[in-house]
């Protein structure tokens, strides 16, 4: 029986050598208009991929804390799950409860913290005045007209144009606002409904002698999501409920609810939003008395060293493992580049890519 060259595996003839195919071809030997072609087309592309990212930038970044909200929600949804209650309606149950916590929460308060900001908003000139009782704000307000300036911006309107750029731009701030919350409510639902499916195409990416491993390190990261969001709400709450005694005892009860609301807004910005809520805070304080203001001061300046180099390193860092030091740096980076969201979505981030190096690379390091 003789072997036929065309079959696979069979031997070639006597004197006729097996072809080895074609060599491939080097870069050194193709002309330089094709080296200068492809290298081109490579940066165009290269190019327009980063300046589309760089456009849906926004995008991306609701799509994130989307997904964070929902690893955040996650556990009490599994916490149903695992008493017997479907998935579906364990969603559909935890949304429920988050949406009616937030409707009672808004019914209860919205009527008193819109009275308390439009009172806040119409004494603000009064306010100004008021510090040049102080002494030494009266001596700085002759010899730089401070308050003058400051009273005239306020009353003049000229703030609301600065800051969003006229009607127009209020206008366009409060329609992507809106669309921004819409769009992140509904995201939250779908990422939180189809979790477990979303969990399966990450594993099958791997492969099957790897994906145990994955499934192990894409669990913890998570996990680790999940629990940054619940302490980043602990922080915030800790900040607004602990300015609201503080305003309390020094008689700002009927500004509190309002000031409250706006340390809670600050606090989700890094390393600059306590101080603008103490900018604020402080000068409505100082305007009803030296001593409420002087106490005041001193609140937000001890809680804010005690919130940055002892609440959330230890709250992060337990929760995720984390270094304190890479909790501020990893804050601060994220709140420079995209902003609040970007602050936010940048701890996590840290926390996963601390898990890898652990996990991954100081292993594979240490096998060589």
């Amino acid at each position: 029986m003789t072997s036929d060259p065309a079959l696979p595996g069979s031997t070639p003839p006597a004197g006729v050598n097996a072809s080895p195919g074609p060599a491939p071809v080097s870069l050194l030997h193709r002309s330089p208009l094709q080296i200068g072609f492809l290298g081109v087309l490579g940066g165009v592309f290269a190019l327009a991929l980063i300046t589309a990212l760089i456009a849906l930038q926004n995008i991306v970044l609701v799509v994130l804390f989307s997904l964070f909200l929902a690893l955040g929600l996650n556990p009490g949804v599994e916490w149903l799950n695992r008493r017997g209650l479907p998935r579906a309606l364990a969603v559909l149950a935890i949304v429920i409860a988050v949406l009616a916590a937030v409707a009672l929460a808004l019914w209860a308060v919205l009527p008193l913290l819109n009275e308390q900001i439009a009172n806040l908003i119409t004494n603000t000139p009064g306010f100004l005045q008021a510090l040049r009782e102080n002494r030494q704000i009266a001596g700085l307000d002759a010899r730089y007209g401070v308050i003058d300036k400051a009273t005239q911006f306020i009353t003049s309107g000229t703030w609301l144009t600065t800051m969003f750029g006229g009607l127009v731009g209020a206008g366009r701030l409060v329609a992507d606002t809106v669309f921004s919350v819409i769009m992140t409510l509904v995201l939250t639902l779908y990422f939180l409904a189809s979790l477990p499916s979303i969990k399966a195409t990450v594993y099958q990416l791997a492969p099957a002698s790897r994906r145990p491993r994955v499934r192990y390190l894409a669990n913890e990261m998570f996990r680790r999501i999940g629990a940054y969001i619940t302490g980043m709400f602990l922080v915030v709450t800790l900040w607004a409920v602990g300015s609201t005694i503080v305003m309390y005892s020094v008689g700002l009860a009927q500004y509190a609810l309002a000031l409250a609301v706006l340390v809670a807004i600050f606090a989700f910005i890094p390393v600059v939003g306590s101080t603008c809520a103490m900018i604020i805070v402080s000068i409505v304080a100082f305007s009803s008395s030296p001593t409420a203001g002087a106490i005041v001061l001193a609140y937000f300046l001890i809680y804010q060293q005690l919130d940055a180099y002892v609440v959330q390193p230890r709250v992060f860092s337990r929760s995720m493992n984390v270094p304190g030091v890479l909790v501020i740096l990893g804050a601060i980076s994220g709140g420079l580049l995209f902003g609040i969201i970007g602050a936010l979505v940048a701890i996590p981030t840290v926390a996963s890519l601390l898990l890898l190096y652990r996990e991954v690379l100081v292993p594979h390091l240490d096998a060589r």
